[in-house]
């Protein structure tokens, strides 16, 4: 078995495993579609993964082989799709959400990355790929908005570093919104799960 990474913080263990940490910087990843799955396939069940809370996998944009093959072979328990507010970008998180509407896995919610920036100056916000297009797509499919967060200096320079930004400066605006998204999603997972138990009771209201 693999041998994930792993980082030992004061909220828990934290444990990755990637394609990256197999291949070297300088050598591309040239694999046909059928190859790029069975690599997957190998970095989920071929990896000596301790007892985990939470598996998350960060998929490639799109709908292709790889998000077919994850659907297919794992208990999904949901996905969370991840846009920025530009058109474009919007139309594929829009196929992604009928993809996974297609393969019966649940849409927990949609993220808006780069949302805005906030000039350091004079705190003035910048909509420089738009603005509102996440809201208007959640609200159009109907899944919840799970947050926003912005196109900062601060996440690339830390990220850059090995820091994560939710420690290094846990009192930031940028911080609270990755908290609370995190929040969002836990709630949204846990109410998908406990609707489709087959513990949650049903009601039937009736007037007499």
């Amino acid at each position: 078995l693999m041998q994930p990474i792993e980082v030992k913080t004061e909220f828990g263990l934290l444990v990755a495993m990637s394609i990256g940490f197999l291949v070297p910087d300088e050598q591309a990843t040239v694999w046909r579609g059928p190859m790029a799955s069975s690599a997957f396939n190998q970095l989920l069940n071929e990896t000596a993964w301790p007892e985990l809370d939470d598996l998350l996998i960060d998929m490639p944009p799109g709908t292709g082989d790889i998000q077919l093959t994850l659907a297919q072979k794992v208990p999904v328990a949901g996905a969370v799709v991840v846009t920025t507010p530009q058109d474009i970008s919007l139309i594929d998180a829009k196929k992604g959400m009928a993809m996974f509407d297609q393969v019966s896995v649940p849409v927990l919610g949609l993220i808006e990355n780069m949302s805005f920036h906030t000039c350091e100056n004079c705190g003035h916000q910048s909509h420089i790929f738009g603005e509102n297009g996440g809201e208007s797509l959640a609200k159009a499919a109907a899944v919840p908005m799970l947050g926003k967060l912005p196109l900062s200096i601060n996440i690339q320079q830390q990220v850059d570093n090995g820091h994560c930004t939710v420690l290094t400066d846990s009192a930031s605006d940028i911080a609270i919104n990755y908290r609370k998204i995190a929040q969002n999603m836990v709630a949204e997972l846990f109410y998908n799960l406990d609707m489709n138990s087959p513990m949650t009771a049903d009601f039937d209201i009736t007037e007499e």
